[in-house]
Parts: C-alpha cells; structure tokens; sequence
C-alpha cells in the first residue's frame, strides 16, 4: 500500500508538470481561488461589527445601512469571482487534457499491430475518454478546490482565535471526530472508485466487442446470452457506484450532525456567560454570530475536501493508467532516417527469421529476391507465413534475424513515415470510416484534389458505380461502409491505393469473397493498378495469379518452391497439389 501511495505521488508530480504550458490560466485561477478564501472568512467578522457597533452600542442607522451595503457588495464579489475562479479553473484543465489526450492518441496511433493483436480496443476507449474526464477533475475539481478550501480553513480558525481563543478550542472540540471519519470515508470512496474503475473498463470492452461483432451475435442467435453477460457486467458496474453512494450517505449526516454540536456548544456557552456578566466572562451578540458563521464555514468545505480528495486520487490513479500508455514502448522503433531511397530497385530477403512469440518461428531462412517492376505471388496453406512477409515489408512487425533490403538500404535505416508512403496495401477485410467516399480515398489528405481522384477511379474502372451513388463522391457510407457491398468496398480501396501512386503495391487478394460481376471488376482494376510497379500478391485462388511473373510456395514458413505458373505445374510439387485440389473442387461444384 505505500509503495501505491508513494506511486501515485510521483504521478501527481507529474501531473502537475502540465500547468507550465498554460501559466497565466493557472495563475489567474490561483488567484481567484485565493481571494475566495479570504473574502468569505472576512464577512462574518464584518457583520459582527456591524451587530456590536451599530446595532448594540450607538444604533446608528445610516451606518448601519453603510455596512448592509458594504457586505452586500462582499457577497457580489464573492459570487462574481466564483464564476471566474471556476471558469478559468476548467479552462486550465481542459486545455491541460486537449492537449494530453492528442498526446496519448498520437502515441497508441504509433504502435505496431502486434500490440492492438494482444489489447482490447474498448480499453483505448477508456484511456482516451473516461480516464480523461477523470483527470480533468483533478485540475477543476481537485487541485484548485483544494487549495482554495484548505486556504479558507486556515483563515477562518486563524479569525477565530482571534477573536476569542477559549470559544474558538470549545467549538473544535468535534473536529478530532471529524478528521477520523473523514479518513474513514475517504478509504472507503478510494476503494470504491478503483472498483468503479475496473468496473468500466470491462463495460468498455464488452460493449464495443459485442456492437463490433453484433452481426454474429445474431447469426448464432446469442442475444439472450450475451444479455446475460452484459447484466452481470452492469451489476458489478453499478455495485461500485452504490458502494461510494452508502459511504457519501453516512458520512454527511455525520458532517452535519458534528457542526450542530458545535454551535450547540457554543449557544451553551454563550448562555452560561450572558448570565455571568459579574464575572467579565459575557460573550456579546456579534461574537456569538460571527462564530455560527464561522461553523457553517468551517464543516462545509472540510465535508467537501474528503470527496475532493477522493477526486484527486480517482484522477490520479486515472492518470498513472494514462502515463503507463504514455510511457509504452510498443512502437516500431524509428530509428532510420534514409529518405533518399530508390523503391524502384530489387527487394531482397536474406536469412530472415520471424516469430510473433518467442522463437516459435512463422518465418524461418527466407530468401528470396523480388524484382523491380514485376509481380510475385505468395502461395500455401492458411497459417504457413504470406500475410507475415508482406507485414515486414510495411514493417507492421519486427523481425529476429536477417536483413530485408530495397537495393543496398536495409529496411530499418528507411524513415518509417517515408517507407509507407511508398508501399500501399488493398486488403481482403477492407475497413472503411464513417465518412464520404471521397474521404476514404484520400484518408482526408487535403493535398488530393477531387479531380485527381476522379482521375483514379476512371483508371481503376470505377467511376460509373461511384457516380450512381446518392451525392456520388460526397456519398457517406456509413460506419466501416455498412451501406456498400462487398465488392464496392474493394474498389474503394484499389482507388485508395492508386491514387497515392505507390512503388510497391501489395494485394491480399481481393476476389476470395465477392460475388461474380464485382470478381471481374476487381480483375480489370488489378491489372491497371499492378502496371508498371512492384507489385506483391498474397493469393488464395490460383486462377488469379497464373500470370504472376513469380510464384514462391509457402509451407510451415519456409519456401518449399519458386516459379512461375507453368514450371510450377510441371514439376509436380505442392504448388501442382493445389492447383489439383482447389480445380477439383471448382469441378465438382460445377457439376452439382
């Protein structure tokens, strides 16, 4: 538990690190709050003045009046720097998080797929919004409040002892009480807050799988179940919450209970010294009035720093989740800065070794030559390391050992950013935003004109199709592009992938789930689009890739051949079992 608490503390720090990008927001908030602090304290003793001068002793009503005007004008004041103190507090803070949270979505943008393989998204999810908001509280709600709160503690005792030592320690008599309870109910909050927490992460994460997947959660007729899932989720969730309510719920009767007892205590002792006047122990009306102030004062903010405490530990705890992300090396390590590299040269693989875990090998001793301007497919059963090669050549993934190279440049001494600028994938799962078609071609790169995208499509051979679309190019397809087919999805992505005009182009192939008519389509834009480039095929059927320039046959990792379509098929190898197997197959579907 130290060893948390001592984290969280250096979290805090750093936290607090942020305030020097925004000085003057934080300084005018600090100062805000601070005039709040004094002003407040400084009422009650104005109007016992009032009471003992112009009430009690001389009855002056035109002065009494003077100073009615004079608190009145306190109390504006006071309101008056509420608003700015508060204002500028949030200010300071969301300018804090806007800045955090570009920061942090940036940085995860930057990791390499193998970390998103491992790592729901719902969890980013709640890094980037939930986690967020709670650290904004720490600045708003937190810090400054705090500050300011602590500040008019201080003072208000301070104005007590001042004024009378004896009544001041009688009406403290509850707060070693207070202080206890207050302990109490802030570890009890804590507790309730790490489990609101955990509990949100997993809401976050169900949610997002199961509306992600929503079309086979239906397909297998799993709504019931998965409702039932979501409901023991939603209970823990709403448990977490329900326990920080039954804390909130006994600590303020006690808070409340303890500041009668104090003015109890004191309308006593106010009693006993009216009628010991004798003695020169009599406490006047403005004193008693003053210190009744003073209590309401004094229990409302110590009531509010135990669940602003548990605000900044919340935060804090929050933000030791977002400097974690933050701090995550899980990026492809940049470390090259060659942009003066010629992709119009041969690729080489040599002695390349690949493993997603450990040394459980997917890619073991590649080598392998890919000649500029040609086209090379990669052949072999599910699991035996296509998608991987081409994973490396966008260095998606690192691999082990070996080098891969562009003419003489080794892949890692390339400038990432410029390496995938001039590689371009059309993937078989091909993901489209929420957003028009223009916009998913171009990715919003405001240096491609509508004109040069229009161009693509024409070249593609898909210009009609997007031209029948309600708004054509400004036609918004709806989440992942929910509302186009299959086929035209692809399209849209070969058009993507031309129209920043590529070195490389590399083709998941992109035929294996589409219907006839789109099949051709897709055909005629692949052979627009491999022309006159390096082009890299992953091929599930072999009927789309009899005219590669070269055929490497994958098995368990390693190239069991290489050739073209022709010597392939001669040399009654594993390439000429499957052609056999996938043409049976075709066959006998024919024939049913």
């Amino acid at each position: 538990m130290a060893q948390k608490n001592k984290l969280n503390t250096r979290v805090f720090i750093r936290l607090l690190s942020y305030w020097k990008t925004y000085k003057f927001l934080f300084f005018l908030a600090v100062a805000t709050t601070v005039f709040l602090a004094f002003i407040g304290p400084t009422r009650p003793y104005v109007i016992k003045y009032m009471i003992d001068e112009y009430i009690q002793k001389s009855q002056n009503i035109d002065m009494l009046w003077y100073w009615t005007i004079v608190v009145i004008i306190m109390l504006l004041a006071e309101g008056l720097f509420q608003f700015v103190s508060s204002y500028f507090a949030n200010l300071f803070a969301q300018s804090i998080i806007r800045d955090i949270r570009k920061k942090l979505m940036k940085h995860i943008m930057s990791f390499n797929i193998r970390y998103f393989d491992k790592t729901p998204v719902g969890t980013h999810v709640t890094r980037l919004v939930s986690d967020m908001e709670a650290i904004t509280d720490v600045f708003s709600a937190g810090m400054m409040a705090i500050i300011g709160d602590l500040l008019m503690l201080l003072i208000i005792v301070g104005w007590m002892f001042f004024m009378d030592w004896s009544l001041a320690l009688l009406t403290l008599v509850p707060i070693p009480i207070l202080i206890v309870a207050t302990r109490i109910f802030a570890r009890a909050v804590r507790k309730s807050y790490e489990q609101e927490r955990e509990a949100v992460n997993r809401l976050n994460n169900f949610v997002n799988e199961r509306l992600t997947g929503i079309s086979i959660v239906q397909l297998f007729n799993r709504q019931e179940a998965e409702s039932g899932q979501f409901r023991e989720i939603n209970k823990k969730h709403r448990q977490a919450h329900f326990n920080s309510i039954w804390a909130y719920s006994i600590f303020f009767p006690i808070v409340e209970t303890l500041s009668t007892l104090s003015i109890a205590l004191l309308l006593v002792w106010a009693g006993v010294t009216v009628s010991d006047k004798a003695g020169g122990t009599e406490t006047d009306l403005g004193t008693v009035t003053a210190f009744v102030l003073w209590i309401y004062m004094l229990y409302r903010p110590i009531r509010q720093l135990a669940d602003k405490f548990n605000i900044l530990q919340r935060g804090t705890v929050r933000a030791e989740r977002v400097f974690k992300e933050l701090d995550r090396e899980q990026h492809i390590q940049n470390d090259g800065a060659e942009t003066n590299v010629n992709f119009g040269t041969n690729i080489h693989f040599k002695d390349v070794y690949f493993a997603y875990n450990d040394e459980d090998w997917v890619l073991q001793d590649l080598n392998l030559t890919i000649e500029t301007g040609s086209t090379v497919a990669f052949v072999g059963a599910t699991g035996a390391g296509k998608t991987s090669i081409v994973n490396l050549i966008g260095r998606f993934y690192e691999f082990q050992k070996g080098t891969i190279s562009f003419g003489d440049t080794s892949i890692t001494d390339i400038e990432l950013s410029h390496l995938r600028r001039n590689v371009a994938f059309v993937l078989q799962d091909v993901f489209l935003f929420s957003d028009t078609v223009h916009n998913n071609i171009t990715l919003n790169d405001p240096s491609i004109t509508r004109e040069q995208v229009v161009e693509a499509a024409k070249a593609v051979g898909t210009h009609d199709f997007i031209a029948k679309l309600p708004g054509t190019y400004d036609y918004e397809v709806g989440e992942r592009g929910g509302v186009l087919s299959v086929g035209q999805r692809q399209l849209l992505s070969f058009i993507r992938a031309y129209v920043y005009n590529p070195s490389i182009l590399i083709l998941d192939e992109a035929t294996s789930s589409v219907d006839m008519e789109s099949e051709i389509l897709i055909q005629e834009a692949t052979k627009k689009i491999t022309k006159g480039r390096t082009s890299i095929v992953i091929a599930h059927r072999l009927s789309t890739i009899q005219n590669a320039d070269k055929i490497v046959v994958l098995d368990k990792g390693r190239i069991v051949e290489v050739g073209d379509h022709h010597e392939l098929l001669t040399h009654q190898g594993y390439y000429r079992r499957l052609y056999d197997l996938q043409f049976s197959e075709m066959h006998d579907r024919t024939k049913k």
